[in-house]
């Protein structure tokens, strides 16, 4: 007659696994968000500077609409203002 055991083990391992893995993965998504969202503010003020540049050599029109739906400013004056800072 042979007599078997079977033991939990196996059971807290795979559960510890599962609960590690969906901890993991929360963290990569949480990580990979913030670092989007911090790349798409410094691409913001690369854009920002760069038609401030341009708005210097370049009075158009089309430059101070691009600034105004970046920087949400509505006046020319602040968008200058703004430029003055950015320049600088």
């Amino acid at each position: 007659m042979k007599f078997e055991l079977k033991t939990e083990k196996d059971y807290f391992n795979s559960s510890f696994l599962s609960i590690f893995l969906t901890i993991l993965i929360i963290f990569l998504i949480v990580l990979i968000s913030n670092i989007s969202i911090k790349l798409g503010t410094i691409s913001k003020n690369y854009e920002i500077n760069y038609l401030c540049k341009l708005l210097t050599i370049e009075k158009s029109s089309t430059n101070f609409k691009k600034l105004s739906k970046i920087s949400t400013l509505t006046s020319k004056q602040k968008i200058w203002d703004l430029c003055k800072v950015m320049i600088k």
